[in-house]
């Protein structure tokens, strides 16, 4: 491999939208490992942002210097601009300033802000065009159609940075797409995969969030746990590679090392396969067409990994029935299932229903909203997004009266 090329490469300039969570750590992780390789200024910062912790963030821009450091939380500005006064660094707060520092120029922009929070910015970054690496599943679930036209009007590059979706980007034939005959995405099952339903339905945030293979932060563990990640995610590949609900399909695999399998008209099935580790897809992301060096640790199958396979139960995990059957639906159900289980899943972290309520709470937002027709903008969207928050909200408070 040519040097020169992945020096080039380490010139380009990242914006990590998201950078105190845990894909954003794991960014900054991968850029000091690159800067062993290439040197200190390699992938230079343009801005880092985070919602509210005023803390990491700073301690973030003091060791890697970007242009910008913005903070969602309005009332936190005054202690973000103290604790980088001096630095020559520029201070900003609010949403909009997420916004603005998502369109702002960069070769490679990190979208790691969880939820459909994350749907303004990651739309800002595509519209500008360049390199996209998302991390946010939802904002392409909320807005498929909206985030579709603006991949194809934009011509930006989107680098899908989840492990499964990363993996199969990398496997795609997407020269030869017509010979796909399933993109298949494995799911580990969660921490509660070999536990009986009764017990499941009982579940505490402590255990929920306890993921047996991922370090992942609490909104998405919980995801995992009650397999609506995967539901997402296959949504998700839906926009982001083209394939109908017939050609997508889930299997449990609880080593998490082989991330999707792609099954090919001639009988060839390509896994990818990688120690499950988020820095690896990152590296991906921020050297595409070429590979940099990552710190994830290297995959040793002669060394005893067993690789396990197992149908997704989904009458014990429910929910990922749920998310299937909203792809199927298209409309805005699946803004519907991401606003309600966002927040079922907030209330049952909060303590204000059990994990067995969860699915409860997003079919009834379901049942009670208007799904036909898909939101053609992003105030459509958003619009329909807010409905559905409130029709949660609504289903929680009769489960707690």
């Amino acid at each position: 491999m040519n040097l020169s090329a992945l020096e080039h490469v380490a010139c380009r300039r990242v914006t990590i939208l998201g950078s105190t969570g845990s894909v954003g750590t794991s960014t900054l992780s991968v850029i000091e490992h690159a800067r062993d390789d290439f040197g200190a200024d390699a992938f230079p910062i343009e801005a880092l942002t985070a919602q509210r912790n005023v803390d990491a963030l700073a301690k973030q821009a003091l060791e890697f210097r970007p242009a910008r450091a913005v903070i969602g939380d309005e009332t936190r500005y005054h202690a973000l601009r103290e604790a980088l006064a001096g630095t020559g660094i520029d201070v900003a707060a609010g949403m909009h300033a997420v916004t603005e520092a998502a369109a702002a120029p960069a070769h490679v922009t990190m979208v790691s802000i969880v939820g459909a929070a994350g749907l303004a910015p990651a739309l800002a970054s595509v519209e500008r065009g360049g390199m996209v690496a998302l991390a946010n599943k939802e904002c392409v679930v909320a807005a498929g159609r909206v985030f579709r036209d603006a991949m194809e009007a934009s011509r930006a590059t989107i680098i899908p940075v989840d492990s499964e979706h990363n993996a199969a980007f990398q496997v795609l034939d997407f020269s030869n797409a017509d010979a796909v005959e399933c993109l298949t995405l494995t799911a580990s099952g969660g921490p509660f995969r070999t536990w009986p339903r009764e017990r499941i339905s009982r579940a505490t945030p402590k255990e929920a969030v306890a993921h047996p293979n991922w370090s992942m932060g609490a909104k998405i563990s919980v995801d995992s746990a009650t397999l609506m990640n995967k539901g997402l995610e296959l949504i998700e590949a839906h926009h982001l590679f083209g394939l109908p609900a017939a050609k997508l399909d889930v299997v449990v695999h609880p080593q998490s090392i082989v991330h999707c399998l792609v099954s090919y008209a001639d009988g060839s099935v390509l896994a990818h396969l990688s120690a499950p580790d988020m820095r690896t897809p990152i590296a991906v992301a921020l050297g595409w067409p070429r590979r940099i060096h990552s710190p994830s640790p290297r995959l040793n199958l002669a060394a005893g990994a067993e690789l396990s396979f197992e149908p997704a139960d989904r009458q014990k995990f429910p929910c990922l029935a749920l998310a299937e059957d909203c792809l199927k639906a298209g409309g805005s159900a699946p803004t519907v299932l991401n606003a309600a289980n966002e927040v079922a899943v907030e209330a049952f972290l909060g303590g204000q229903i059990g994990f067995g309520d969860i699915c409860g709470v997003v079919e009834t937002a379901l049942q009670r909203s208007d799904t036909e027709e898909a939101a053609a903008n992003l105030e459509a969207v958003m619009a329909v997004d807010r409905a559905a928050r409130e029709l949660a909200s609504a289903a929680i408070l009769r489960l707690a009266a």
